[in-house]
């Protein structure tokens, strides 16, 4: 009856298609110790023998609903359904009522053998009960084995990789925690000590500006007595002295007037002033930019962009406002004219006028071969190709160049050579109106290039210039 089945091995391919398989596996009573694969392999001994209870149980005919007329064999009942093998309502086939022994993999279905033969199912893939079960059995204890070794594997890690990490990570923040108040520590001893230099130099050169004007006090108050006394007694000698005796007193008139003349005229000098240089500490400095720079409250001025009235004719501005591009060919047709526009060199200025407060702003340069970056008077000459119009050859702008490879801090013509390791892509500034500074920093390492202080006396302006490429501010 059997000749000419197409048989197959078939896998389960989802949990939800062997329904009736994992029911079986619910019911095993597992010892916790004991191994899943004992376990399994005696379920499947037992599942086996009810197997044959119930293919022996003899079945009454059924109704014309397909339901047996009675109640079925209760050892037979049991069997099926403890073994989790049937979970159709009867264990025949209820269109040829038959022994449901075969499997159709097709429908995922129990069916008979004259279903699998002359049936419905001819044409599915269909297999042997018993070979359909062994086979979701095998991969039961494939899963269920695989189960017990991946729970092994997260006992060990939870045991002894997580035990380890946190011994290593409490190890690890004590070291952290003794680096950052040893490094802090050294920072605050370094400039506790500066500071201690700083203020006993402003100390001694306090003092002695205080002795300069002391003395040029005393100084010039004795003059100013000498000269009251001497204009008194020229006076009186006017007033009081007969003509005669007014005519042979010249000589004596004649030296009193040159006592008086060699006073002198007074004039103010640096020597009464405090200089400057007593401040000047390159660790503070460097604290102080990197606090600026580094630090949670750095400063940002976004609203910065080319001022269009300013950009010279040389130069093509993006539609942005943030980016200057120079022109290897000058324009047919010239911009229209405006006061503000710089006419022969190709400079522009930034829009954003500083008097207060602290600024700072970045300049992409790229791979620019020839640029400037720095800040002016808003009073710098924008007419002609003298020095006046030109960044850095006046005094009243603050550079850094970049020309044939070579860096240098450019003002009042003056260059001071600069040595940058590696080439920048970003060139950022930073403005502190307060203590009168420019400094000009690499923004990726925070290492200062160079830095300015002296009194500025008008509102400042970014300014820029480049013949090579492009530059463009950042924000």
């Amino acid at each position: 009856m059997t000749e000419g089945f197409s048989e197959c091995d078939l896998t389960c391919t989802s949990p939800t298609t062997s329904v009736e398989t994992l029911n079986a596996v619910n019911r095993l009573k597992i010892e916790p110790e004991q191994p899943i694969f004992a376990v399994l392999t005696g379920g499947m001994k037992e599942q086996q023998q009810e197997q044959e209870e119930a293919h022996i149980a003899v079945s009454r005919p059924s109704t014309c609903d397909g339901s047996r007329e009675g109640a079925t064999s209760p050892t037979a009942a049991a069997s099926d359904t403890e073994s989790g093998i049937f979970s159709v309502e009867s264990e025949l086939c209820a269109e040829h009522d038959s022994e449901l022994d075969w499997f159709c993999g097709t429908e995922q279905k129990l069916i008979c053998s004259r279903c699998a033969n002359a049936g419905p199912c001819r044409e599915h893939s269909v297999a042997p009960l018993a070979r359909r079960v062994s086979a979701v059995r095998n991969q039961l204890v494939d899963v269920c084995e695989k189960i017990q070794l991946q729970a092994l594997r997260i006992e060990k890690f939870i045991q002894q990789t997580l035990t380890a990490k946190e011994q290593k990570l409490q190890a690890s923040a004590s070291r952290a925690r003794e680096q950052v108040l040893a490094q802090v520590s050294a920072a605050r001893e370094a400039l506790e000590e500066e500071e201690q230099r700083l203020l006993e130099q402003v100390q001694r050169e306090e003092e002695r500006v205080e002795q300069c004007l002391l003395t040029q006090r005393a100084h010039w108050n004795h003059a100013l007595m000498s000269l009251s006394q001497t204009r008194s007694r020229l006076v009186h000698t006017l007033t009081h002295t007969a003509d005669a005796q007014l005519v042979t007193s010249v000589q004596e008139i004649a030296e009193r007037v040159e006592d008086a003349e060699g006073v002198g005229e007074p004039c103010d000098t640096d020597q009464l002033n405090l200089n400057p240089v007593c401040t000047d500490s390159k660790l503070l400095r460097g604290l102080w930019a990197t606090a600026l720079l580094l630090g949670p409250k750095a400063y940002g001025s976004p609203l910065l962009k080319f001022d269009e009235r300013t950009v010279s004719p040389l130069l093509s501005l993006s539609e942005d406002l943030r980016t200057l591009t120079f022109l290897q060919k000058k324009p047919r047709q010239s911009p229209p004219y405006d006061p503000a526009r710089f006419d022969s060199w190709p400079n522009a200025l930034g829009s954003l006028s500083m008097s207060s407060g602290t600024h700072s702003w970045v300049v992409d340069v790229g791979e620019s071969g020839a640029f400037k970056v720095g800040a002016c008077y808003a009073s710098i000459e924008r007419k002609g190709s003298g020095n006046e119009a030109r960044l850095g050859y006046n005094s009243q702008s603050w550079v850094l160049s970049h020309y044939d490879g070579e860096y240098s801090y450019c003002h009042a013509g003056k260059k001071v050579p600069l040595q940058v390791m590696k080439r920048p892509q970003r060139i950022g500034l930073l403005l502190d109106w307060l203590s009168q500074t420019l400094l000009f920093y690499e923004p990726d390492s925070g290492t200062v290039l160079y830095s300015v202080t002296q009194p500025f006396s008008a509102p400042l302006l970014p300014a820029f210039a480049v013949t090579d490429r492009s530059i463009t501010i950042l924000h």
